[in-house]
């Protein structure tokens, strides 16, 4: 990992995202705000360059996510980026309720099933969710999800 992880950072984890078009926008939302982008295989796609380039990310080399091989992996490296929070519907606390600190890492699950429960299981107090009306709504649109959260940690950096 070549991230100067001593300064502050806000830092966005897709861990098996199964859709581009998603990651795509997870990557232009990251290139907007400052953020870093973190992708933790297996990937449902390929990042090759005909590939992107179809989907149409003609800004995806600016993008230059890290690309972890495993959720361990990543794990290891986790401590040095800041201060995890999970986005996950079973969350109790909500995700604007949180006060993010200067070296900040939202991590989110992948499209059809969110993080493993494993994973959940080891960061219980640090789970977030995004509040729906709907309670048969499953969840959000990863890219939005992914918005949501960026944007509210931005928004509590200009307090």
């Amino acid at each position: 990992m070549s991230a100067d992880a001593s300064r502050p950072q806000l830092h966005v984890v897709l861990v098996e995202p199964e859709i581009h078009w998603n990651t795509g926008n997870a990557g232009r939302t990251c290139l907007a705000a400052g953020a870093q982008l973190h992708l933790v295989r297996p990937l449902g796609f390929f990042l090759g360059e005909r590939q992107v380039r179809r989907a149409g990310l003609d800004y995806w080399p600016r993008v230059n996510p890290f690309v972890w091989d495993s959720w361990s992996e990543f794990a290891a490296h986790l401590p040095a980026l800041g201060e995890p929070f999970l986005f996950s519907a079973e969350a109790e606390r909500e995700y604007w309720s949180v006060d993010y600190p200067e070296r900040t890492v939202l991590i989110f699950g992948k499209e059809s099933v969110g993080l493993a429960s494993e994973i959940r299981d080891r960061h219980r107090d640090r789970l977030v969710r995004i509040p729906m009306a709907d309670p048969e709504l499953r969840s959000l649109n990863l890219s939005t999800a992914v918005a949501l959260g960026v944007y509210e940690a931005l928004r509590q950096r200009r307090r």
